[in-house]
């Protein structure tokens, strides 16, 4: 549930459409619904302005089944993250209007009209082709929270003028995800160039060296260029969500 729900069911029971009886019926499973395998925060949207986002991951199917379907019978969008292709064929099958993306690991059911409603646009920068899912877990998650997104595609420091030729997509942006592998420098360098924050992304992307992302990490948290703000290893959810926030509630 969120504002605009709650409003046109206090106003509903308001004019007398609604009972004072059915109002408390729908009211009943605010803050949560206990479906067995979790609880699920029906409130979050209400307070927070986004619904609860389902992590895929170590999930059963009959787990991921249980909680969708009490998601969807409110009526609400759903977005699932780190989902398996076996799991998602399954749901996809239960629910016909779901939409899986195999880079991202994503699973969309979209029950209701998604209005942009950002201040600004976000920007996410993959560094190389390789980076490419995590980038589309952030793109995936900032469109579905509202906002208006670009992608930049392999755009790394080993060929920087790839990079400055994007100079109007850079300075277009309202806040820039910047998601990189290897030694993860490319933050550092969009950070110097821009004036709006840089949300980094190292990705488990490199050789024996790079220690599964932590070269990366490193790296962006020792960036020279001031404001960059860095998240965990291939969390592109995660950056997205901060993306959001920042484009929801900053200056305009």
């Amino acid at each position: 549930m969120n504002r605009n729900d709650l409003t046109s069911l206090l106003q509903a029971i308001h004019d007398g459409r609604t009972s004072i009886e059915e109002g408390i019926a729908r009211l009943s499973q605010l803050p949560f619904e206990d479906v067995g395998v979790a609880l699920i925060d029906h409130h979050r949207e209400l307070r927070q302005g986004v619904p609860e986002i389902v992590l895929g991951e170590r999930k059963s199917l009959e787990q991921l089944q249980t909680i969708l379907k009490a998601m969807a019978a409110k009526g609400g969008n759903i977005l699932v993250t780190r989902l398996s292709p076996e799991n998602a064929d399954q749901l996809c099958e239960d629910f016909p209007q779901a939409d899986y993306d195999k880079d991202a690991r994503t699973l969309t059911l979209i029950q209701q009209q998604i209005e942009e409603n950002g201040k600004g646009t976000v920007l996410v920068v993959c560094a190389g082709t390789s980076d490419i899912p995590v980038a589309r877990e952030a793109v995936i998650t900032a469109r579905m929270l509202g906002n208006r997104v670009v992608e930049l595609v392999d755009v790394g420091v080993a060929g920087i003028h790839r990079l400055l030729a994007q100079g109007d997509k850079l300075r277009d942006a309202k806040v820039i995800i910047v998601v990189a592998g290897m030694e993860g420098a490319l933050p550092s360098v969009i950070g110097g160039l821009v004036p709006v924050p840089v949300i980094a992304v190292p990705t488990s992307v490199g050789y024996g060296a790079a220690f599964g992302g932590i070269a990366a990490l490193l790296g962006m948290l020792n960036s020279c260029a001031s404001g960059v703000t860095v998240v965990n290893i291939d969390n592109g959810f995660g950056a997205a969500f901060a993306a959001n926030r920042i484009n929801q509630t900053g200056a305009s």
